[in-house]
């Protein structure tokens, strides 16, 4: 008796990766399991994520939150900043996320332009990554001028992630790429974090801060502060995957470890592939029906 053949995942509809299909339930992170965390002082990781195979293998590695970033700007759309990114572009992929995790906190970053003219274009932004894009909360840009936005998304039932410090969307207005907050500045930091905390934020991430002033925040408030080379006395740490596991190439921040060479390993498996097929070994018998 003949038996049927194996449907491949090609084509046939969503492939996540078997471990995830079979796992048990997890219980889903939430804004106030993050709080929890740093009141028991115990911290937690944040990584970057663009779509399913990536969101769910670091779901599975227990990373506690994801960040659907305009930072997808320039590591999918080959953009040279995160400025040219938009909602439509943006919202297809924190659906993809979110629909490829079980317990991580998939956070929808909101790009420039999007939220800055006033709380109600932020809200109607806001909006359409919780319905269209299945974010679980926002993450919008700046301090003390964003507590508005920040309020009203808030009273309006929807999480926000505040972002101060060295802010990428206000590159131009910066100077460039620059540490914000040394020295006497650090006072607009502090003062920043105790605006987005009052406001409603739930978390907030600080950005290329000085670690003095990073802890000093993180002592201050009661919501959990996020690190991205603002030292090691955050709450939480967030890199962009590909510089952190080795796909991007070329110059790296400081503030970055890479904990992989993605881009050596896929460079070999390609060239393996490509001479297998130049040389005809590939496909081999045990491939052909």
């Amino acid at each position: 008796m003949s038996t049927p053949e194996e449907t491949a995942p090609y084509g046939t509809g969503p492939a996540t990766p078997t471990t995830a299909a079979t796992a048990a339930p997890a219980k889903r992170i939430r804004t106030h399991h993050l709080r929890e965390m740093k009141e028991r002082g115990e911290r937690f990781s944040m990584l970057t994520a663009y779509e399913q195979y990536a969101a769910a293998t670091f779901d599975e590695a227990g990373v506690e939150v994801l960040l659907v970033g305009d930072s997808a700007s320039n590591n999918v759309y080959g953009n040279d900043t995160s400025l040219p990114v938009t909602v439509d572009e943006l919202v297809p992929l924190t659906r993809a996320v979110s629909r490829s995790v079980r317990r991580s906190l998939v956070v929808g970053d909101l790009p420039f332009g999007s939220y800055q003219a006033s709380p109600e274009q932020a809200y109607l932004t806001a909006v359409r990554f919780m319905k269209e894009g299945g974010a679980h909360c926002v993450k919008l840009e700046g301090g003390v001028e964003m507590a508005p936005q920040i309020r009203k998304l808030t009273q309006g039932g929807i999480p926000v992630m505040a972002h101060i410090g060295f802010t990428p969307q206000s590159e131009h207005a910066l100077g460039g790429y620059r540490v914000q907050g040394r020295g006497e500045t650090g006072s607009r930091v502090i003062e920043d974090a105790l605006a987005v905390q009052e406001a409603g934020a739930f978390a907030v991430v600080m950005e290329m801060v000085p670690g003095d002033t990073a802890g000093q925040v993180t002592q201050q408030l009661a919501i959990p502060t996020i690190g991205i080379g603002a030292g090691p006395d955050c709450d939480g740490q967030v890199l962009v995957w590909q510089d952190a596991f080795g796909l991007r190439q070329g110059r790296m921040a400081r503030f970055v470890k890479q904990y992989a060479d993605l881009h050596a390993v896929l460079l070999q498996a390609a060239r393996d592939f490509d001479a297998d097929v130049k040389a005809g070994t590939f496909p081999g018998p045990e491939h052909t029906f």
